[in-house]
């Protein structure tokens, strides 16, 4: 089977190196062998991978990084609409799902020469359709809110290709997160931070602008071996959820049917089927492992609102106790220990417009007027300085000073869409990387402060 994983733009090196680690457990390995593609030199959205049907599963359940886990289906040469309707109707979708549950056909495109990606989306659909009701007698039912099925295409200029996606609900939406910040920082980006930053559960990881406790949650599973995919899966003794009108419709989706696999006809095997309570199984092992790995993570808000969000969160994401969160204003932290990762977004400008949090839009591999690939910048080439405030470049000018004082020896990690963000810290940075939050361009800014003699 081939798959092709999807995650946020700049984090494809990052998610090459967590599916070599799930490919490596022993209860994947039994599946048989799994093969990875090279990082990409260049942004994709994602990395390919071919490996047994259960290798999904359990990508699903471990991946942080992960936004969907997409297997394909067909590719093939198109050059129109109809050409597009012909190799989506050679699919078996009989063998996949049945004509009761619901379809959500979703297309993304690069450089493609149609002139409505909405007519072809709806040529796929009707394809898809066609071939069920032939094959069964009747035909499903479109439900773009909560599908039972999603289907995603991609088209380049002559080649389309077909993918089955086995996630349901984007992977980012742990399960956890009943409130949020004004901001939100999705879950995987915030994961994927974390890996780039090169922290380890054994270190110190603080962050000054903790919000609703993304980074901390984040952190906290890692180190306790807590699989991000653990409520979707129902690792947690928890009473029989009963949905609520208060509760989001991603939120009621989650809870209620768990992964996109587990409504697709081939997942039902008996080989399948114990294949995913292996799967199960060892995670939950894990989990009792390493239930009391002491742990060093902490953080802070100016928020008092925000620190009560975090603790709420942090007890949803089946942690320990409660999280060391306080609220502190980020001009007068001090750190606790001589090295350590701080990490933080901090919340103003172009992150208080974003919702991701909210949005239920696949990540998109190159749609004329969304793909972060039409428009990005590289690394090395010049950013541009947005303007600032003067009462938050004053704040920077003071939290600086702070840094400097009270953290040498830590390393310091800023994800921000705000180019200048180094010069406005007073601050040479020693690495910056690209990365998209949703559709937003931003960079992660590091900086070593230095031990002060």
């Amino acid at each position: 089977m081939k798959f092709f994983i999807v995650c946020p733009g700049g984090l494809e090196g990052a998610l090459v190196g967590e599916l070599e680690a799930i490919a490596q457990r022993p209860e994947v390995k039994a599946f048989g062998a799994t093969q990875i593609d090279p990082a990409p030199a260049n942004m994709t959205g994602g990395v390919g991978l071919s490996g047994p049907l259960a290798v999904a599963m359990a990508i699903n359940l471990h991946s942080r990084i992960a936004s969907r886990v997409l297997l394909k289906m067909i590719d093939g040469p198109y050059k129109s609409e109809d050409d597009l309707f012909r190799l989506a109707k050679t699919i078996g979708w009989e063998d996949w799902f049945n004509s009761h549950q619901t379809l959500r056909v979703d297309l993304t495109a690069q450089r493609s020469p149609l002139k409505s990606l909405n007519f072809a989306t709806l040529r796929i659909k009707d394809a898809i359709v066609d071939r069920l009701r032939e094959q069964t007698g009747e035909r499903p039912s479109i439900d773009t809110a909560n599908p039972d099925v999603r289907i995603q295409v991609h088209l380049t200029n002559n080649h389309a290709s077909v993918y089955l996606d086995t996630s349901g609900e984007a992977l980012f939406k742990r399960g956890w997160r009943e409130e949020k910040g004004e901001a939100p920082l999705k879950e995987n980006l915030a994961a994927g931070i974390l890996a780039l930053t090169g922290w380890q559960p054994n270190q110190a990881l603080y962050d000054p602008m903790c919000g609703s406790g993304t980074f901390l949650i984040e952190a906290a599973q890692i180190a306790l071996h807590i699989p991000s995919g653990g409520i979707r899966a129902g690792l947690f003794d928890q009473q029989s959820h009963v949905a609520t009108a208060k509760e989001s419709s991603w939120k009621r989706a989650i809870s209620l049917s768990g992964f996109g696999f587990t409504r697709l006809k081939p997942f039902y095997t008996a080989l399948e089927k114990k294949n995913w309570s292996s799967l199960c199984d060892c995670a939950k092992n894990e989990i009792v492992e390493f239930a009391n790995t002491p742990i060093a993570i902490s953080g802070s808000d100016i928020n008092e609102k925000m620190i009560a969000i975090c603790k709420a969160n942090w007890q949803r994401a089946h942690l320990p106790g409660l999280p060391v969160a306080r609220q502190v204003d980020a001009i007068a932290i001090k750190s606790t220990s001589d090295n350590g990762v701080m990490v933080f977004n901090p919340p103003y400008g172009e992150r208080l417009g974003i919702k991701g949090g909210d949005q239920d839009k696949m990540d998109t591999w190159g749609d004329d007027n969304k793909s972060y690939m039409q428009k990005r910048r590289t690394s090395r080439e010049p950013l541009v300085k947005e303007p600032i405030d003067p009462q938050f470049a004053a704040f920077l000018d003071q939290f600086s000073k702070q840094l400097k004082d009270y953290f040498g020896g830590w390393q310091i990690y800023a994800l921000t869409a705000d180019m200048g963000f180094p010069g406005h810290l007073r601050m040479k940075e020693a690495k910056r990387t690209p990365l998209f939050n949703g559709p937003l361009e931003c960079r992660l800014f590091k900086f070593d402060i230095r031990k002060r003699d």
